[in-house]
């Protein structure tokens, strides 16, 4: 066995160790041994026990740990701290510039159990509130994680978007021609993508070889026949193909769709003409309405279209509102007032709906009963302030593990609205977990059913849930599902827009904002809703302000002729 092997063990012990509270002579101990170990000019494993104890920087107690290391390719010690600590807590440790004094902070004091979520308290700037960070810790650990889920050679879409733009507005300048545009999963908006794809309606154009043989962020990695294959600094694949400009209608929609989505539509061309002006006639040759880009998955946009029933999908613009957002209150970095402001002035939306942490949040500086009248007292005096503007009063009320929430029905009767989400346990059986969501459902005062599923997109799978009974439950209570517009949640799935719409259950894209520039996330919470068919008609938050409040105002009075019975 080499040595690097052996001293990433020890130090792994030696990390554990103190994470578990063990005194740091011992811990230091066996760190330096590691470090040792690793610069040794020998192999220690051709060593004898009483050879590697005779060692100053080895020693007997470590020198034993190497013999079993060794022997049997681990160490009891080692494997007991390990079943004592969460897997994501141990993958956390290999962050660059956390030791162990702070993954104790984020682990016990935070409650953050993986790197999907210590990815997520980042963006919500929840990490510089924490003893022993700041904003430049919190941004170093940021930036690590999102190099980390880079090598894994995929990206949240969010991620890429900034870069793809400004890729996309070069090219177009060198290449000279309007015949090019984005294909594949990046064109479709999926939540993930592996790389990005570009088709040129243009012959290979060395302009187009030299400006990225000559740009900083961008290497060629291949040219072969009409493809340049390149990667960005940051690990993203950029791959451009070029065709002639009388076959790129016809390509673009070829290369644009999902395999499934291609299958149905090759089996409905009966023929295309050899030259297209437009992808709306390449869906014509298939006897379809136009088709866009953001539907063509192969999920439902074929039924919808054969019924005529393709909808006007929902837009930015659309929006008079956001619902679901925090402030200074509990974890925001944004104050009350300039949450509103920037909604009204930059935004030029009609409401805020302010829902800090209920007070099981503790990590999250939830809400007490005391400082849940204290902001309604604050947010009444900013809507004298700032009216017609509208701040409604909502929380996001913790669902305890036994389906409740965590206020008494005074204060819960006290707010306009209720976002209702899962926080803290989250390993459950799918029966667990679905009768635990539905009995918040049932709840009379649940007003949106927050993020349902958990997830965080590339880092943690969501706990198991049967979507369609929650969808049923919520359809039942009248209960309204968010689509959490956060690029590393966008939960509810895309995939279940469709059926939410079919039962007649409302959506709201919801920015789950925790500083005025967490607002920015609607335009990816519009994209879900786009690739789930969402029309203005089926967004809560589409609604007016005399709209909504009319919608909240008869949620209060089925409230209380609930809680009468």
């Amino acid at each position: 066995m080499e040595n690097k092997p052996i001293s990433r063990l020890l130090r792994l012990l030696s990390q554990l160790m103190e994470l578990q509270g063990e005194k740091s002579f011992k811990t230091k101990t066996i760190a330096n041994a590691a470090l040792a170990i690793g610069k040794l000019p020998f192999d220690v494993a051709t060593k004898s026990l009483e050879e590697l104890a005779a060692v100053k920087v080895i020693g007997k107690s470590v020198a034993a740990k190497v013999r079993e290391i060794v022997e049997t390719g681990t160490m009891k010690e080692l494997e007991a701290l390990l079943a004592e600590t969460p897997p994501g807590v141990v993958e956390i440790m290999s962050i660059k510039g956390l030791g162990p004094k702070k993954v104790l902070v984020i682990w016990k004091e935070l409650g953050i159990e993986n790197i999907g979520e210590l990815f997520y308290a980042c963006n919500e700037n929840r990490l510089m509130e924490a003893k022993g960070f700041g904003l430049k810790t919190q941004e170093d650990i940021r930036k690590s994680i999102e190099f980390k889920m880079a090598n894994s050679g995929r990206f949240l879409y969010a991620h890429v978007h900034g870069f793809a733009k400004g890729l996309l507005s070069g090219l177009r300048e060198i290449a000279g021609t309007e015949l090019i545009s984005f294909t594949g999963a990046f064109r479709r908006k999926a939540e993930i993508v592996d790389g990005l794809d570009i088709l040129i309606g243009a012959p290979v154009l060395e302009e187009v070889v030299s400006w990225i043989e000559s740009s900083e962020d961008l290497q060629l990695v291949e040219r072969k026949d009409d493809v340049l294959t390149a990667e960005s600094g940051s690990g993203v694949k950029v791959y451009i193909r070029f065709c002639t400009a009388e076959a790129y209608f016809k390509e673009l929609v070829l290369q644009t769709g999902s395999a499934e989505h291609l299958e149905e539509l090759s089996s409905r061309v009966k023929e295309v003409p050899s030259v297209i002006a437009s992808e709306e006639e390449y869906y014509r040759a298939a006897g379809l309405p136009f088709i866009e880009p953001e539907l063509r998955e192969g999920v439902f946009e074929f039924s919808l279209a054969e019924k005529n029933a393709l909808p006007q999908l929902i837009c930015y613009e659309d929006l008079k509102g956001t619902l679901h957002n925090h402030s200074t209150w509990s974890d925001g970095a944004s104050s009350l007032e300039e949450m509103a402001r920037f909604c009204r002035d930059e935004m030029k939306i009609e409401y805020l709906g302010i829902c800090d942490h209920s007070k099981s949040a503790f990590y999250a500086k939830g809400l007490s009963e005391e400082r849940v009248l204290a902001q309604h007292a604050e947010i009444d005096a900013l809507n004298a302030k700032l009216s017609p503007f509208k701040i409604f009063k909502g929380i996001e009320s913790d669902i305890l593990f036994d389906g409740s929430l965590d206020y008494p029905v005074e204060i819960l009767s006290q707010f306009d609205f209720i976002v209702a989400s899962i926080h803290s346990v989250f390993k459950m059986s799918e029966e667990k977990a679905t009768s635990r969501l539905i009995k918040a459902i049932e709840n009379p005062y649940t007003t949106i059913l927050g993020h349902p599923t958990g997830r965080l997109l590339l880092s943690r799978s969501g706990y198991p849930v049967d979507i369609p009974k929650v969808i049923d439950a919520c359809a039942a209570n009248g209960v309204v599902i968010e689509i959490n517009a956060n690029p590393l949640r966008l939960d509810i799935d895309w995939r279940w827009h469709q059926y939410a719409i079919e039962k007649g259950v409302m959506l709201s894209v919801n920015p789950d904002a925790h500083s005025v520039r967490g607002f920015n996330d609607i335009h990816y919470g519009i994209i879900a809703a786009r690739k789930g068919g969402v029309a203005a008609e089926n967004c809560l938050n589409a609604l007016n302000l005399t709209e909504i409040s009319a919608f909240f105002e008869s949620r209060r009075a089925h409230e209380n002729t609930h809680h009468t019975i």
